[in-house]
């Protein structure tokens, strides 16, 4: 027995709740995957603040239509979907999904959408590979640093050849 127009409503606005704080979407092929290989795919993707949505595609199609920025997920949406949902660590969620993927070689990722833009599977990996905020972070502070500890050696360094100057012509007379 189907679901009830209350039922479908209830599931459609708690879809698009999801959509409206999340940061990016992908979408992959779920059709060969057992339950239990879904709910592993769950777990590792839940550390990186990433739920794994099943829903048909009809119901998809109804929640990211008044949302223009997953317009682009559309084209994803065809045969057994499932989505997704990043909501905090992208590249996390991507290299999760990854490890999955490379263990089980059950599923597809059909492509992705972060801010309104389509992502092909090169692009998500381009996005895996990029380092974590955290590196980031300090590479930024250790750059800043270098910098300032480069002005403080040259600042040091003028009163320090000055005086060798002074003490030099101060011996040169005295000889």
């Amino acid at each position: 027995m189907g679901r009830s127009l209350a039922d479908k409503e209830a599931a459609l606005a708690e879809l698009e709740a999801q959509l409206s704080d999340t940061q990016m979407v992908m979408v992959i092929d779920y059709s060969t995957l057992s339950v239990a290989e879904i709910t592993k795919l769950r777990r590792q993707l839940r550390p990186t603040g990433t739920v794994c949505k099943v829903a048909k595609n009809t119901l998809m199609r109804k929640a990211i239509a008044s949302h223009e920025q997953w317009q682009p997920m559309e084209q994803f949406l065809k045969g057994s979907s499932a989505c997704l949902l990043v909501k905090e660590d992208i590249a996390g969620a991507i290299k999760a999904y990854q490890g999955f993927q490379k263990e089980t070689k059950k599923t597809e990722l059909r492509g992705g959408v972060l801010e309104g833009r389509a992502l092909t599977q090169a692009d998500l990996k381009a996005i895996a590979d990029l380092p974590s905020r955290e590196v980031l972070l300090a590479q930024i502070a250790g750059a800043i640093n270098g910098v300032a500890t480069k002005l403080a050696v040259g600042i040091k360094e003028v009163p320090q050849s000055l005086g060798r100057a002074i003490k030099a012509i101060h011996e040169k007379e005295a000889a």
